[in-house]
C-alpha cells in the first residue's frame, strides 16, 4: 500500500463517556477510520473525506517539502519508545504517533506502517517497505529488538543514537557555515566590481589616453571576459553542482575521493574522527540491540560515510568468518588509531564490546567538537585575510593609474 493511497478525513466521534469529540485522521477509507476510532473506544458519528483539491490544496514542493529529516526519525522513535513502554499497544501508538507527527509526508507512511501492522505484520516487515526513510541500521535494529522482546528500549537506543548524529551534523555545520559564507561574499563581491566598477575607471582611463599598468590591464581584461562570460560560466556552475550531486555517491566516485579526504592536511584529521565516530557509534548500538555481529558490521561499513572505513569493516567481517578477533584486521589500517583497537580489543576480552564502543564515539564526538572550533577559530582570521586581500588588491589596481593621472593630462 502506497502512501498517496492515503486520505484526509474529518470525524465526529463520542468518547467513553459520551462527550464528542472532532479531529481528522490519515486513512485509506472511511470504514479505516470507523475501525480506528471504535479500537480506542469511541463510536463515529459522521466520517467525512476531506477535499485535497483546488485552490485549498497544500503546495508541495519536490525536494523539500517531501524530505524527512533524521531528527523527526529520531523523535518519532523516542515517542514511539514512551508510549508502548507506557503499556500501549503497538497498533495503538501508531495510530497516536499518526495523527500527531506534523510532517505529511511521514504522518503518510507512517498510517501504512500502521496498517501493515495492523493486517499482522511485523513492525520491523512495514518499516522495511520504506527504506528510502527509515535507515537498515533502524530496520535491524527493531527487528531484534521484537525478537528479543525488548523493543521499547530498542527504540530509545535509535533515539539516543539518531540524536547523537544528528548533534554531529550540527557540529560540522557549524563549523563549515562561516568559511562558506565569507567565500560566498568574496565571490560576489569580486564579481561585482568586475562587473560594474572596473568597466566604469576602465572608460575613464581609456578618454585620458595612455598606458595602463600591468596589473589594471590584468584586472580590465578580467571585467571583460566576466561581462560576456557571466552567464554562461553560472550555467556551468549550476549544471556541475548537478552532475556532482548525481554521481557523489556512485562507489567508483568514491573509492577515488573519500581516500583524498583522509589525506587532506586540515579536514583529514576531521573526517577520520568523524568516520570512527559514526562508526563506533552505530556498531555498539547495533550490538546492544542483539543484532548478529556480521550483519551490524556490513551495515555500520555502509553508514560510516567514508568507503576506506567501509574496507575496513568488510576486512573484519572476513575476520571474523575465519575465526580471528575482531580487532586483528582494524590493527593493521591506518584509519583506526591504536587507541580504538585497543580499547575494542579490551571490550572483546571482556565481553562488553557493545559499552565499549559506546565510550570510543563519545570520546570522539569530543573530539569532533574540539576540533571544529579551532578550525573555525583558524579559519575565520585567514578567511578575513582572503577577503581583505582579494578586495584590496583589485581597489589598489584601479586606483594605481590615478597615481599619474596629472601626467596623461598634460
Amino acid at each position: 500500500m502506497a502512501a498517496s493511497d492515503m486520505k484526509t478525513y474529518t470525524y465526529e466521534a463520542a468518547d467513553k463517556s459520551g462527550k464528542i469529540v472532532k479531529g481528522k485522521m490519515e486513512a485509506t477509507s472511511e470504514a479505516a477510520v470507523a475501525q480506528r476510532l471504535m479500537a480506542n473506544g469511541g463510536q463515529p458519528m459522521s466520517i467525512t473525506q476531506v477535499n485535497t483539491g483546488g485552490l485549498n490544496s497544500e503546495i508541495s514542493i519536490p525536494g523539500i517539502s517531501d524530505k524527512i529529516s533524521l531528527k523527526e526519525i529520531a523523535i518519532m522513535s523516542r515517542q514511539l519508545a514512551t508510549m508502548i513502554n507506557a503499556g500501549l499497544s503497538l497498533l495503538r501508538a501508531l495510530t497516536i504517533l499518526t495523527e500527531q507527527t506534523e510532517n505529511k509526508v511521514l504522518q503518510g507512511i507512517l498510517g501504512t506502517v500502521r496498517s501493515d501492522v495492523e493486517t499482522g505484520g511485523s513492525l520491523s516487515s512495514a518499516l522495511a517497505k520504506h527504506p528510502k526513510v527509515f535507515p537498515p541500521l533502524m530496520i535491524n535494529m527493531v527487528r531484534a529488538g521484537e525478537t528479543g522482546g525488548f523493543l521499547d528500549k530498542t527504540l530509545l537506543s535509535i533515539a539516543k543514537n539518531f540524536e547523537d548524529e544528528v548533534k554531529l551534523k550540527g557540529k560540522i555545520k557549524s563549523a563549515m557555515t562561516y568559511p562558506v559564507v565569507v567565500l560566498v561574499i568574496a565571490i560576489l563581491a569580486s564579481a561585482g566590481m568586475l562587473i560594474f566598477i572596473v568597466p566604469v575607471f576602465a572608460g575613464m582611463f581609456a578618454t585620458l589616453g595612455g598606458e595602463l599598468p600591468f596589473v589594471t590591464q590584468i584586472l580590465v581584461t578580467m571585467s571583460d571576459f566576466l561581462k560576456m562570460a557571466i552567464w554562461p560560466i553560472l550555467l556551468l556552475v549550476f549544471a556541475g553542482f548537478i552532475w556532482w550531486n548525481r554521481i557523489k555517491h556512485r562507489k567508483s566516485v568514491r573509492e577515488k575521493v573519500d581516500p583524498v579526504k583522509l589525506k587532506m592536511p586540515v579536514f583529514g584529521k576531521l573526517t577520520q574522527k568523524i568516520s570512527i565516530a559514526r562508526f563506533t557509534r552505530n556498531l555498539g548500538a547495533m550490538l546492544s540491540a542483539g543484532v548478529p555481529i556480521l550483519q551490524a558490521l556490513e551495515i555500520v561499513g555502509e553508514t560510516s560515510g567514508n568507503i576506506v572505513v567501509e574496507h575496513a569493516a568488510n576486512d573484519v567481517i572476513d575476520s571474523v568468518r575465519r575465526g580471528r578477533a575482531l580487532t586483528a584486521p582494524l590493527s593493521e589500517n591506518p584509519v583506526f588509531p591504536p587507541m580504538v583497537v585497543q580499547m575494542m580489543a579490551v571490550g572483546e576480552d571482556t565481553g562488553a564490546l557493545d559499552d565499549m564502543l559506546e565510550k570510543i564515539a563519545e570520546f570522539y564526538d569530543a573530539e569532533v567538537e574540539a576540533t571544529t572550533e579551532q578550525l573555525t577559530s583558524l579559519i575565520e582570521p585567514l578567511m578575513i585575510l582572503v577577503i581583505g586581500g582579494i578586495v584590496g588588491g583589485m581597489v589598489i589596481a584601479l586606483y594605481m593609474p590615478i597615481f599619474s593621472i596629472f601626467n596623461l593630462i598634460q
